[in-house]
Parts: C-alpha cells; sequence; structure tokens
C-alpha cells in the first residue's frame, strides 16, 4: 500500500547550536524504516514526470520501488546506471528545482525525498557492502579527461564502461574538483568523494594529480602521446570581484580561496599548515550556495557575526532553500537589499568594516529578477574585521590561452555545442563550469555524460573513415 501522508519523512539533522561550532555533516541520513516509509509515497507514475527533471536521468521511480521493497544495493545499482556519483548528487542536487520539482506528489503536498533517497541507498551500500567492479573489455582507445570534477567524473565513468583508456589529468594535488576544494565537509564529507572516486578507479580509470594543463602539458601535447580525443571539464575556479576601494586589504579573500584552503587544506585544524584567519566579525558578500557554504564556514570557525550581505531581496537568491534555511537556523544575519561601496581598513591594512548601501528593487533586467537600484541617504557601516567576496567565478585563462583554435566567449567560457560537448578545436570536447560558468554539480555531470556519447561516436566514425 503506498503511503499517502502529504508530507516527507523529516531527515534526522545535528541541533542548529552544536552543528554551528562543528564540521560534521548536518543531515544524518534515513534509516532503513525511515527510507522504506519514504518510499512508498512514491505512486510509480505511468509517465515518471520526475525521470525528466534529471539532467543524468536517473531512473527515480525503478530505484525507489527497489528500497520500498528492502532491496537497497539493487537499488544502488539501478542508480548507477546513468550517474556515477549517487553520495553526492543525493546530497548536493538542487532536487527541490529538478526531479522533486515535477513529481505528481507535489501537486497537494511535499514531493517524494527522491535526493534524500537516493542519499540513502548510496550509504547503505558504502556501509553494508564491498562492491566488486567489473572492467569493461578494452578497445585500445585512449581518452583524456581535463580536471576531475563532476563533469569530468562523470564524463570518465561513462567512457570507462565503453572500454576506453581513460586518464584524467588534475590540477590539484587531490581528486575531486569543486567537490573536495568547493563544497564544504558539513555537506559533502570528503571520504564519501574518496569512495565514489575508488570506484571508477576499480574501473579502469586512471587518474594524474598535479597536472595543470596548460603549464605542464597543452593540449596539442596531449593528442601527441596518443589519445584520440579529449574532453574539457576543469570547472570555473576564477574568481570575481566587485573592484570596489578596499578589496586589496588584509582580511578580504574570495570565497574559492577561503573554501579551498578550509576544505582541501584542512585550515579549520589547529595544526594546519595553511592557517586561515578565524574573523570575529565576518560579511559574505553574495546570495548563492557558495556565499552560504562560505558564511557557514566562518561561523564554524569561531566567527561571533557572519553577515550575508546580498544587494537584492530573498526572493531572488540563488541559493538553494535548505541552504537558506540551515543558515538562518545556525544563527547567519541576513542584510539583505544592502549592497557593499567600500572596504574600509587601519592603518596596518587590515579590514575594520564594510561600507554599504540600502537597495530597492526596480524594473526586472535582463535575466528578469528586478534590478537593485541604490536609495539615496542610506549608507551605514558593517563593522568587520573579515570580507568574503562570493559573487561569481569564470573559468581559468590557461587552457584558452595556451589553444588558440579554441573558441571562447567574452566571459572566457569555452564554445561547445550543448548537445554535443564538441568545440571548435577537432577532437575536443567541454562541458560543465568551463563551458556554462558557475553552475550546478548535477548539470556538469550531465554534460560529462553528453560528452561522453559524443566522443564514442566521435571516435568510432574516424575508425570507419580510416
Amino acid at each position: 500500500m503506498p503511503n499517502m501522508s502529504p508530507k516527507k519523512v523529516a531527515m534526522p539533522e545535528q541541533d542548529p547550536k552544536v552543528r554551528a561550532r562543528n564540521f560534521e555533516e548536518v543531515a544524518l541520513g534515513y534509516t532503513e524504516e525511515m527510507a522504506i516509509e519514504e518510499a512508498k509515497r512514491c505512486l510509480n507514475c505511468k509517465h515518471k514526470p520526475c525521470v525528466s527533471g534529471c539532467p543524468v536521468n536517473v531512473k527515480i521511480p525503478e530505484f525507489i520501488s527497489l528500497i520500498a521493497e528492502g532491496k537497497f544495493e539493487d537499488a544502488y545499482k539501478k542508480i548507477t546506471e546513468t550517474n556515477s556519483l549517487p553520495a553526492v548528487c543525493g546530497r548536493v542536487c538542487p532536487q527541490e528545482t529538478q526531479c522533486e520539482e515535477r513529481c505528481v506528489r507535489a501537486i497537494k503536498g511535499e514531493s517524494v525525498a527522491i535526493g534524500r533517497l537516493e542519499r540513502f541507498a548510496a550509504d547503505w551500500v558504502m556501509n553494508n557492502t564491498k562492491l566488486n567492479f567489473e572492467k569493461a573489455p578494452r578497445n585500445g582507445k585512449k581518452v583524456a579527461v581535463i580536471g576531475s570534477g563532476p563533469a569530468g567524473l562523470s564524463c570518465a565513468g561513462d567512457l570507462v564502461k565503453m572500454g576506453y583508456d581513460v586518464t584524467i589529468f588534475e590540477a590539484f594535488h587531490v581528486a575531486g574538483g569543486v567537490l573536495v576544494y568547493g563544497i564544504p565537509e558539513f555537506r559533502l564529507p570528503k571520504s564519501l568523494v574518496q569512495k565514489e572516486i575508488e570506484g571508477l578507479l576499480a574501473q579502469g580509470v586512471e587518474i594524474r594529480t598535479n597536472m595543470v594543463i596548460g603549464k605542464v602539458l597543452t593540449i596539442d601535447e596531449i593528442f601527441q602521446e596518443g589519445y584520440s580525443a579529449v574532453f574539457i571539464g576543469s570547472g570555473a575556479g576564477l574568481p570575481s570581484f566587485m573592484n570596489i576601494p578596499g578589496e586589496n586589504l588584509n582580511g578580504v579573500y574570495s570565497a574559492n580561496e577561503f573554501l579551498t584552503r578550509i576544505n582541501l587544506m584542512k585550515a579549520y585544524k589547529e595544526d594546519s599548515s595553511t592557517p586561515i584567519k578565524r574573523g570575529k566579525n565576518v560579511a559574505v558578500v553574495g546570495g548563492g550556495n557558495v556565499a552560504m557554504d562560505a558564511a557557514r564556514s566562518a561561523l564554524r570557525l569561531g566567527a561571533e557575526k557572519v553577515y550575508i550581505v546580498y544587494r537584492r531581496s530573498e526572493a531572488e537568491m540563488p541559493a538553494r532553500l535548505e541552504e537558506i534555511h540551515h543558515a538562518k537556523e545556525e544563527g547567519i544575519i541576513f542584510k539583505l537589499l544592502t549592497n557593499p561601496t567600500k572596504i574600509l581598513g587601519d592603518e596596518n591594512g587590515w579590514v575594520t568594516g564594510l561600507e554599504c548601501v540600502e537597495m530597492e528593487l526596480g524594473e526586472p533586467d535582463a535575466s528578469g529578477r528586478r534590478r537593485p537600484i541604490a536609495k539615496s541617504g542610506s549608507e551605514h557601516v558593517l563593522e568587520v574585521d573579515t570580507v568574503i567576496m562570493a559573487i561569481g567565478t569564470s573559468p581559468n585563462p590557461l587552457i584558452r590561452s595556451t589553444t588558440p583554435d579554441l573558441e571562447t566567449n567574452k566571459w572566457g567560457c569555452i564554445m561547445a555545442d550543448p548537445a554535443t560537448g564538441k568545440t571548435s578545436k577537432e577532437g575536443v570536447f567541454a562541458g560543465g563550469d568551463a563551458v556554462t560558468g558557475a553552475a550546478t554539480v548535477i548539470l556538469a555531470m550531465g554534460a560529462g555524460k553528453t560528452a561522453a556519447k559524443a566522443i564514442d561516436e566521435y571516435i568510432r566514425s574516424k575508425e570507419k573513415a580510416s
């Protein structure tokens, strides 16, 4: 019998006052009983609208039915038919605007908790079984993947299953891309990312770290090593700034640097070899998931007050509702309709305050959001000692500057066909944030899958032609 409760089974969480001072995971996950109860809310709709809302087309009703039957390992295997990183996606995907938004149960109540169930299946398998990954027969062709973030891992995962010898070239000393340097431990434990990557290694993917493409090797040199195709999934790691006075003061960080130091270098640990300034009063400028991550991380480093400074209203905030909710629970102060104009400092060059102006919303701009307009006479100062800029990122220029026949747009993003990932350079494909600018993990994974299919078709067509 289906469970006709209009509400999702609640997810157990750490108490806000406790979790605000530790880096352990906030959401604790479903028990087996909770997962089965929630899975029974799925109506197994004939037309499966949820699947069309998933960028990697996970067979959602099928894996949920298996959970309802208590077949947790089978559910995991069903997910991994199309999704290489279920433990990751179950935690960080914006399901509320994708699969869950299209769930029929959402018409008269809350949608089925698809993301929570995906997480449960992945966690259950990691905790209770030892998966044996079979290596597909090799076809003798090599494909290079630049970047080990969501796009690169997804592309590599699909290609290795097709029989290709896949090498991932990663700039950092640790694989995982934004999953390890950008998303905090309390949202995505790094041990889980490592386990997902180990699964790809077991299938035959090779990962070469400390390989800054454009410095160590160029794309042309990669082809000279015998690779038949190259996929660029190098992300968008170049931070943006507002270009206001005071951005060069001590105590001003890009969110990218701030989070990388914390997540990858473990700067929150007392014995860290790469410590970070622990601000007492911190302002984070921006309204996306990265801003929430930075603000909540600053709180966990010991800040007494942390402000989110955002020039529009909460309704326009691009961050996930869950992240905003968690930030508020933890005591983050939201300064909405507020825009920084200057960062103030002392005679020694350290931040002492953030000068701001109040805003009001006018007519919609090109993005469809109402344009913020400064209110005269509303200038004021937030007394802070740390400012973190979380207003967006763009692709690093290294690859495009060393690959002259690779077309990019005015923002530095690689021009690629969204249906195939093909670029202007023969044999080179691209996807994820390197193409779109900063976006979501699951969209990057979808682009990686799309490119893997197109790469396979490209290599096969060249074989036939020869």
